[in-house]
């Protein structure tokens, strides 16, 4: 073992530039793979909190002519012991009208228990000016865009009538504060309030409400955890809605980009694996001389075949050092120069993969060669000179 090794060292020493051209080539290819794969990690992350991060990733909602869920915080108890829940809110929604003496805007008013809401809205580092999360009934947060199409200012009191009350009772709330969703429409749109706010508006007990808002820790599998979640809760009167069932087409896009990422790095190691092995069986033909004689002296097949093995190994190890080194140096410089708001970051585990992922490879690019070698007649080498 030990002697084969020190040949392969000797091998890969004696033809220095065509080592180098081959530790090059791996490194550029393990490379390619650690920028792209963290590149497309951090656009699909930068989608998903985009897109899905501020909002419920399972909703859960009473399937009943209710239209309620009753003794809800029993169950949002017991969702909050799942490990893989990050958050849990119950939550009351509605659309009415908004006024003040002149000017009147509908609305979606939404009534969320702040503590809990905080982690799906992130209420508090959305806040503008010298807002304050409402403290009291009948205090609400409204979507930035609303201060101007009402012209009201934090302290002012406004009228809301809600759509689902034929009566048509007015109920006066105080602004304590503007939030910026960095969207449009909700920030034409929306009026925050606390749990027990809403629900007095609607009609509802205290211990009702209208849904129950989850985010968790894999949002790729809402579907699966949603189906656990009912089981679990064996109750018939609730159903629930997940993200992916709400964003059919985002889900698509992001499975096409792991896609996309998987058969560029696949190709990528192909041809890593295909150049390595036609440059190690080109050295088999160099080397049939100095193998031949080592045969005669007495080395067994097995450690012939050892010797391109190692010299795929190492090979594959140096390559792969220099390739994650290569690959980091890249993701620095897009982070610093290209301006695209993607965020990069460096994953341990993705970057041991991809070295391990080339050493494997490099190390069976060299099986072809070493079976010839091993193969190789010392009568045959000494009859061809």
């Amino acid at each position: 073992m030990k002697l084969a090794f020190n040949i392969a060292k000797r091998f890969l020493l004696s033809a220095k530039k065509q080592t180098l051209v081959i530790i090059l080539g791996i490194a550029v290819g393990v490379s390619v793979q650690v920028f792209i794969g963290a590149l497309i990690n951090g656009l699909q992350d930068n989608l998903i909190d985009t897109a899905i991060g501020s909002q419920s990733q399972i909703t859960l909602t009473s399937s009943s002519d209710m239209g309620y869920i009753s003794n809800y915080e029993s169950l949002v108890r017991e969702l909050k012991q799942r490990d893989d829940l990050t958050h849990v809110s119950p939550s009351v929604t509605s659309s009415g009208a908004l006024s003040n003496n002149t000017l009147k805007e509908n609305i979606v008013i939404k009534g969320v228990s702040f503590n809990d809401a905080e982690g799906i809205y992130k209420f508090k580092e959305r806040l503008t000016d010298q807002s304050t999360i409402p403290l009291s009934n009948n205090q609400v947060l409204l979507g930035i865009g609303l201060k101007d199409l009402l012209e009201v200012n934090i302290g002012d009191s406004l009228s809301y009538v809600d759509n689902t009350d034929l009566s048509g009772t007015s109920y006066t709330l105080e602004v304590v504060g503007f939030v910026d969703f960095n969207s449009l429409d909700l920030n034409n749109s929306w009026m925050i309030t606390g749990l027990s706010t809403s629900q007095n508006i609607l009609g509802l007990n205290s211990n009702e409400t209208q849904a129950i808002e989850i985010q968790i820790k894999d949002v790729f599998a809402a579907d699966e955890i949603s189906q656990s979640i009912l089981s679990n809760l064996n109750n018939s009167s609730i159903q629930s809605v997940t993200w992916i069932e709400r964003n059919g087409d985002l889900l698509s896009g992001l499975q096409g980009q792991s896609i996309s990422s998987l058969m560029i790095q696949i190709f990528v190691i192909i041809s890593v694996v295909l150049g390595i092995s036609s440059v190690l069986a080109i050295t088999v033909l160099q080397k049939s001389k100095q193998l031949g004689i080592l045969k005669a002296m007495g080395i067994k097949d097995k450690d012939a075949s050892k010797i391109f093995l190692f010299e795929g190994l190492l090979l594959g190890v140096f390559g792969a050092i220099i390739g994650i080194l290569l690959g980091i140096g890249l993701l620095y410089a897009f982070d610093v120069f290209a301006d695209t708001g993607i965020p990069i970051t460096i994953d341990i585990g993705f970057l041991s993969m991809s070295a391990g992922i080339a050493i494997v490879a490099s190390t069976i690019a060299a099986l072809s060669p070493a079976i010839k070698s091993s193969k190789l007649s010392v009568i045959e080498v000494i009859r061809n000179g």
